[in-house]
């Protein structure tokens, strides 16, 4: 029995977390692969990562290229139902959804984030995000509690995997993503490793290294360009080069599953690209 397309939620309810950045830059690290990549943004207001994409189909009618890309659609209402039949009704073309969602508390972010199969959380590497997950001792940094959120989640994986056969969907993989590591004090790391570290091994999620704190990405944003466009980005230098391996990683460490290499003939690589 088919599961459908699947579901990538990059959800995290603190801001500033480079979460749309991700989101962006994986949507087109897959569509590079040859996967066929739909995108949802959940926030209506700010629509960081519709507009990315927006940006990018711009960018390829004035300049007259084509490029991997994701279809991409905002999402403005409340009702959930509403939300689940659009997703059903893209799931019927394409191999991955990716939802962006707001960075604050919300009830749609919350639904998708329990039905995700693949959850990405970044985390900027302090205890300020941190606190989004667990609550640590001032003294020890010890894991004290969980948070409300990892909560939500732990409760969300338990009943997805008590589901019985028929229901058909996947296990949910909670990946948590260190973003913007080059800026954290040796310390401080050591101690967000050991806390990050204690907290997965009760609930369940991976780590995964992400995306540090570059220029370029906000420079990109207006032409809806990522680091993979290679050839469309004029002369990059050492570092940006670093930041495409940082990419590489960060999508290897998701493990996500890709479409049949025939499917992702016709399609340039991510080697290629990166």
């Amino acid at each position: 029995m088919s599961t459908g397309p699947h579901r990538i939620v990059f959800a995290n309810e603190k801001g500033g977390t480079g979460k749309s950045t991700t989101a962006v830059h994986v949507a087109v690290a897959l569509a590079y692969q040859g996967a066929r990549v739909a995108t949802i943004d959940l926030d209506a207001r700010q629509r960081t990562m519709h507009r990315y994409f927006e940006n990018r189909a711009e960018t390829m009618r004035r300049r007259e290229i084509a490029l991997p890309t994701a279809s991409f659609d905002v999402y403005g209402q409340d009702s959930i139902e509403a939300l689940d039949e659009l997703t059903e009704r893209l799931g019927q073309g394409y191999d991955f959804i990716v939802f962006d969602t707001p960075g604050r508390d919300d009830p749609l972010a919350r639904h998708v984030a329990t039905r995700a199969d693949t959850l990405v959380t970044p985390l900027n590497d302090s205890f300020v995000d941190f606190d989004l997950i667990g609550q640590v001792d001032a003294e020890t940094f010890k894991v004290r509690r969980l948070s409300f959120y990892a909560e939500l989640i732990w409760e969300a994986r338990k009943k997805r995997a008590m589901a019985t056969i028929k229901d058909a969907r996947r296990e949910m993989d909670w990946v948590v993503v260190r973003n913007r590591t080059g800026y954290t004090e040796a310390r401080n790391q050591r101690r967000i490793d050991q806390a990050l570290t204690e907290l997965s091994k009760r609930v369940g999620f991976r780590i995964a290294s992400g995306l540090s704190e570059r220029v370029i990405y906000r420079e990109l944003f207006p032409s809806g360009l990522t680091l993979l466009d290679k050839g469309h980005l004029g002369e990059l230098g050492t570092s940006h080069l670093v930041a495409r391996q940082e990419l590489r990683t960060l999508v290897s460490g998701l493990n996500l599953p890709m479409p049949a290499k025939g499917a992702a003939a016709s399609a340039p690589s991510l080697e290629s690209a990166a």
